[in-house]
């Protein structure tokens, strides 16, 4: 009827119109540098910001439970957080390693720590030291062996070491094989509720040095924690491929909070120092996956048994 006719084509207008705002200027654009410029109109219309957290009083917080996950970057469901691999597609297009890296390179990102419970910060050298490895090649000590009386950084102010006499080694977006991200699973008494904050993520990768030497099943390390709440402006601005609609981009903000992935939990708050289910389920991969879903699922049981009296 006339009614659904309307209906439709007021979506269809709505559609088209979000797809000329997620692509800023494409029809206008008379060079490519033109496209993703927004007119001073557009951007006071989009007001672009994460959406803010509601405040939670603590007397409103019936039951928390903090958690440990593993997202794996081989899940398919995982891939806008690994792809693309690439540096050189846009500025518009990048892998959250190369935007959480970005981020602390130009300060937008400094709350910075070297484990999940977030007490010591990490410096930006300090992260750098792993995601680059640079050693004197075989052909370089023997050239160094030729000066006994002369240090490695004299033989290079006098050009006698040069980049061909050295090994280098390089942490990328390519080699990020998971990520670890901890949150907090509250039930919200005032909006009878249970919600999910998340609180850290951390990229893990083979280091520098394991690769460079060709180590065999060397285990990925952790290489940062970024505290999120502190981050979110950047998560937000940054976009992650939407393959069904690429007019319609996720920012990694969204990713996270609404938790669009699929995770498997490796540790929760527990009486025993939060150790990890491989601590006490060994060896067994069948029975740690099965670990961690009973622990989802109690976690999910506390919501559940709110409302049956």
């Amino acid at each position: 009827d006339m009614n659904n006719r309307f209906l439709l084509l007021a979506s269809a207008l709505l559609l088209c119109s979000n797809s000329f705002f997620a692509q800023s200027n494409l029809s206008n654009a008379k060079v490519p540098s033109e496209i993703g410029l927004k007119s001073e109109a557009q951007m006071n219309a989009d007001n672009d910001k994460p959406l803010p957290y509601g405040y939670v009083d603590d007397r409103d917080n019936l039951f928390g439970k903090r958690v440990w996950e593993i997202i794996d970057l081989d899940e398919r469901v995982n891939f806008p957080f690994y792809f693309p691999i690439e540096e050189n597609i846009g500025n518009d297009r990048k892998s959250l390693f190369n935007v959480l890296v970005s981020g602390m390179k130009d300060g937008s990102i400094s709350e910075v720590y070297d484990d999940s419970y977030f007490t010591t910060k990490k410096s930006l050298e300090e992260i750098l030291s792993a995601f680059y490895r640079k050693e004197l090649s075989d052909y370089g000590i023997d050239v160094l062996n030729r000066y006994p009386k002369k240090s490695e950084a004299q033989l290079v102010a006098e050009g006698k070491l040069t980049d061909e006499h050295y090994t280098t080694s390089q942490v990328t977006a390519e080699d990020i094989a998971q990520y670890r991200i901890v949150g907090q699973w509250y039930f919200d008494s005032r909006q009878s509720e249970l919600k999910y904050r998340i609180l850290g993520i951390c990229p893990m990768a083979v280091d520098a040095l394991s690769k460079m030497r060709g180590i065999e099943n060397a285990e990925p390390l952790e290489l940062f924690w970024v505290f999120v709440p502190a981050a979110r402006d950047i998560l937000h601005e940054n976009k992650a491929f939407n393959n069904k609609n690429s007019a319609m981009p996720f920012s990694f903000d969204h990713l996270l909070n609404a938790r669009r992935f699929s995770a498997v939990i490796y540790k929760e708050e527990n009486v025993y120092g939060n150790r990890s289910v491989s601590d006490y389920v060994r060896e067994n991969a069948q029975l740690q996956l099965l670990e961690s879903e009973r622990i989802k699922e109690k976690i999910r049981d506390f919501e559940q048994d709110m409302w049956n009296y």
